[in-house]
């Protein structure tokens, strides 16, 4: 099965991320777990890399929905281009996806995945309208 990501998207954040020894599993592979932080780590980089720091007391970003889906293994030693892009921005959501490579094999995707964002009055517990800036960044 492959995702679909949209064509109308928008590359946000493009990052490299060393493979550790710590992160392969006893088949000798990356540990799917793993992909997942990858992505989150990309996700948080972009987020702190627009000023965009969640406020326990305020709003900010949370993930109500995040997949990946896995075409080749990644094993140690290594470097992952992260290329990280958003689209659909909604009245309180948008999505992020990424694509996962070998850098010293571009543009042969290893994994790609992504996440639904929501906005969120933290301490109301309740969605809020995406900012304007934040609707600015997001849109196509």
């Amino acid at each position: 099965m492959r995702i679909h990501i949209p064509e109308v998207k928008k590359l946000v954040h493009d990052m490299v991320i060393t493979i550790r020894w710590g992160d392969m599993d006893a088949m000798g592979h990356l540990n799917n777990g793993t992909y997942f932080r990858y992505l989150e780590t990309a996700r948080i980089d972009w987020m702190l890399a627009i000023g965009c720091k969640p406020d326990p007391h305020g709003e900010g970003p949370v993930i109500v929905n995040a997949f990946c889906n896995f075409y080749k293994q990644l094993q140690y030693p290594g470097d992952v281009r992260v290329k990280m892009y958003v689209s659909d921005p909604g009245r309180t959501t948008f999505e992020s996806w990424c694509t996962l490579e070998r850098v010293d094999a571009p543009g042969v995707i290893c994994a790609a995945g992504g996440a639904t964002t929501i906005w969120v009055d933290f301490p109301a517990q309740k969605a809020k309208a995406l900012p304007e800036w934040m609707r600015q960044l997001v849109e196509p």
